[in-house]
């Protein structure tokens, strides 16, 4: 199927880019009852969405004509979380309306405000960028939306999560309300749909993701490691797949650690985090599309929206927090019908925390042990003999000195010093420890609810969030936060324990499985919400039905010992009244 546009600069500009088939999310904004209207759209990673909504708005500022008119002031706003994303939008809008006359101007904190003004001020049609900038620059007088036609909000999810709702507040109502508005997002969550029906009208929902199926096109594997190994099987990962890689790390610190310690043992490797500069992130990223950087390090500030052409390999050094990091860092690879590998390093202690998190993904991956050395050394065997070098057909002059080597030196040794030279670039393969793959407890059905295993006794299910009494947790924002996340009411929410450095919650069991699903997506990457174990009703103080308890009697040795029973509610609702 080809493109359904009748645009000829579109047309020739996606020809030009080797655009033949449109992928899902843009054959369905451009059908006819799609065009002049505001969408909702919900499509995932690397689906191509720059590009649809790049159409989608030709038929408001293009239509039929051959040229974009001339204008100072800009028909079009796209706005994304981060600067990466901005300044790649830019790139593929710019491509996209070149051979329509299109002027591009990236607005996007690390930059130069004072060029940015210079450039709005000639005159643009399209500007990108970020929610902070871009509300400096209307501030500022330097941009006006008083002809805007269109805006477009590009990974809305993410910039919510951000904490960029006063930002766009402003920036949306700062433009006409005639324009349309196109809303993109990985998933329509309940402060999403509520900032549609703020700033859309008559929207048509699109939606492109499969709920119940992970991403085609990626290959889950969970690599078993111990916990003071990542690093070797980190090395020996990266030499066995010979793939350009994202590394992805927890922490920022994680990231300048890890990647010393790869320029060391030989990789070229970048880093990518936010206390770099943006033009420190951006060379990074142009070493890596360049070849001239085979893996780079980062935080989770690349998990989103980066398009790196042909890269083969996404490496989760540090386990991601919920089942929308793992989504949106994985998300790197496999891109626009490419294949990709996906690899998840696991230490013993954390098989389960990993399952549970596959699971809620509904992703299947298939376990293992890292590469070997005798395994590294055999695929560069394998790979020297498909060297591009020994195919070729030596021209005359290095056919002379080829004779003049073979008189000299025995064939062997003519090999030898080609294998020497190929592979002296090569970083060494560590030693790693080889541990059994065998589940430590009978294996449960594939298809098991990650909820199946943690019910209470007939009262509710019990979670866990990493905020205990060292993080000031209290009731008073607990409870709206988990009403909030989770889609519930306050009547839906049982006993709250409070420990040192976690809250275990109770939730009804009807509510229990909307919550869980509502809370994996939205939960923010610092504050996951979690199945956990019931606790002991004398483990840690709480809050057993909206009451405050009196402070419990330890017990250790009854930690797991699953929710109070009657006796013991009694027992705790005669000491709750006692504070009263």
């Amino acid at each position: 199927m080809t493109f359904p546009i009748d645009n000829p600069a579109l047309a020739e500009a996606l020809a030009a880019r080797g655009y033949a088939t449109p992928t899902a999310v843009q054959l369905a904004v451009l059908q006819p009852e799609a065009e002049g209207r505001d969408l909702l759209v919900s499509a995932q990673t690397g689906s191509g969405k720059t590009v649809a909504f790049g159409l989608a708005l030709a038929s408001t500022i293009l239509g039929a004509n051959p040229a974009l008119p001339a204008t100072l002031r800009p028909l079009v706003l796209v706005i994304a979380p981060t600067r990466e994303l901005a300044l790649q939008v830019h790139a593929e809008l710019t491509w996209l309306y070149e051979k329509a006359g299109g002027r591009i101007v990236a607005c996007v904190g690390g930059m130069d405000p004072r060029r940015e003004s210079r450039q709005l001020a000639a005159g643009c049609h399209i500007v990108v960028g970020t929610p902070g900038r871009l509300q400096d620059h209307i501030d500022r007088g330097n941009l006006s939306l008083a002809e805007l036609e269109a805006v477009v909000l590009d990974e809305a999810d993410e910039m919510l999560d951000l904490g960029f709702k006063d930002e766009l507040d402003f920036i949306l109502s700062s433009a006409p309300e005639s324009r349309r508005t196109l809303l993109f997002s990985a998933t329509i969550s309940r402060e999403i749909a509520a900032l549609a029906r703020a700033y859309q009208h008559n929207a048509l929902r699109i939606d492109t993701v499969s709920r119940s199926e992970p991403h085609a096109d990626i290959e889950y594997r969970a690599i078993l490691v111990p916990g003071h190994e990542t690093e070797a099987a980190l090395v020996n990962l990266l030499r066995a797949q010979d793939s350009r890689a994202i590394v992805f790390c927890a922490t920022r610190d994680g990231v300048r650690h890890l990647h010393a310690s790869l320029l060391a043992r030989g990789f070229n490797a970048v880093a990518l985090s936010g206390e770099l500069s943006q033009a420190e992130r951006t060379a990074a990223l142009n070493a890596l599309r360049d070849s001239r950087a085979q893996v780079c390090i980062a935080t989770d500030v690349a998990a989103r929206g980066l398009d790196l052409p042909d890269l083969g390999l996404v490496i989760h050094a540090d386990l991601p927090t919920n089942k929308a990091t793992l989504l949106h860092r994985s998300g790197r690879t496999g891109r626009a019908g490419r294949k990709g590998v996906c690899l998840l390093l696991v230490s013993p202690v954390k098989r389960r925390r990993a399952e549970m998190l596959l699971a809620s993904a509904n992703i299947e991956a298939s376990w293992h042990n890292p590469p070997a050395p005798e395994e590294i050394r055999a695929l560069d065997g394998q790979r020297l003999l498909e060297h591009p070098l020994l195919s070729q057909i030596p021209d005359e002059e290095r056919q002379r000195t080829a004779l003049a080597l073979l008189e000299r030196f025995s064939p062997e040794a003519i090999a030898a010093a080609f294998i020497s030279l190929a592979q002296a670039h090569l970083p060494e393969a560590a030693a790693v420890t080889i541990l059994p793959l065998a589940p430590a407890r009978p294996a449960k059905p594939a298809k098991a609810h990650p909820l199946a295993a943690v019910t209470g006794s007939g009262h509710g299910v019990w979670f866990r969030l990493p905020a205990g009494r060292k993080n000031n947790a209290d009731p008073k924002w607990l409870i709206p936060l988990l009403c909030r996340r989770g889609g519930i009411t306050k009547a839906e929410i049982g006993a709250i324990r409070i420990f040192d450095r976690e809250t275990k919650f109770e939730i009804a069991a009807p509510a229990a499985e909307s919550f869980y699903a509502a809370a994996s997506q939205a939960t923010p990457a610092d504050l996951p919400i979690e199945p956990a174990s019931p606790p002991s009703p004398s483990s840690g103080p709480g809050m057993p039905g909206g009451k405050p308890m009196g402070k419990p009697r330890t017990n250790p040795a009854r930690d797991h010992a699953g929710p109070p029973n009657e006796q013991q509610r009694r027992r705790q609702n005669k000491s709750a009244k006692g504070l009263k």
